[in-house]
């Protein structure tokens, strides 16, 4: 969990500076990249909220409409980009992250494999990835999950122009 709060960290110093918010929509990851986001004294400034979006059900809850994820398989980075966009709509913020994924011990009902994860950003720069970390371990998956998840978003950060 230190490496996590370490980047968030660097994060909200960004964030704050620079006068943008985040949310996040996270499924497999359970709630770490906005615990991490929030450990951070003063994250008010710039976290706007989200969700664990475990299930169609939890989606909805968010009011994530169905219809623009019609012709996206579920657990791709065009579905996490997707989720990504939309979840930043509804929350008004400059940025989201989104991540969709299988953390184990077993895959999910869509076919991937333990240890598959989607993660995306989407803001002034959209960025989308897939993780492979080929082990069946929750635990990990869901710290290396979260901790790709954070280190994108500060990479679009550092990538994106200054004043949006």
């Amino acid at each position: 969990m230190t490496e996590l709060l370490q980047i968030a960290e660097q994060i909200g110093v960004i964030l704050k500076a620079r006068g943008e918010s985040v949310a996040v929509a996270e499924s497999t990851t359970g709630g770490l990249i906005s615990a991490a986001l929030l450990s951070v004294a003063g994250a008010s400034a710039y976290f706007i909220g989200g969700g664990v979006v475990y299930t169609l059900k939890g989606r909805r809850a968010l009011g994530i409409p169905d219809d623009i994820f019609r012709g996206f398989k579920s657990v791709t980075e065009a579905y996490s980009l997707a989720l990504a966009r939309s979840a930043r709509d509804r929350f008004g913020a400059t940025w989201t992250i989104a991540e969709i994924g299988a953390s184990g011990p077993t895959g999910n009902r869509y076919g991937d494999r333990a240890g598959h994860s989607c993660i995306a950003i989407a803001g002034p720069v959209e960025r989308s990835l897939t993780i492979e970390t080929g082990s069946a371990d929750r635990i990990a998956n869901m710290r290396t999950f979260s901790a790709e998840a954070l280190r994108m978003f500060a990479r679009a950060l550092a990538d994106a122009p200054k004043n949006v």
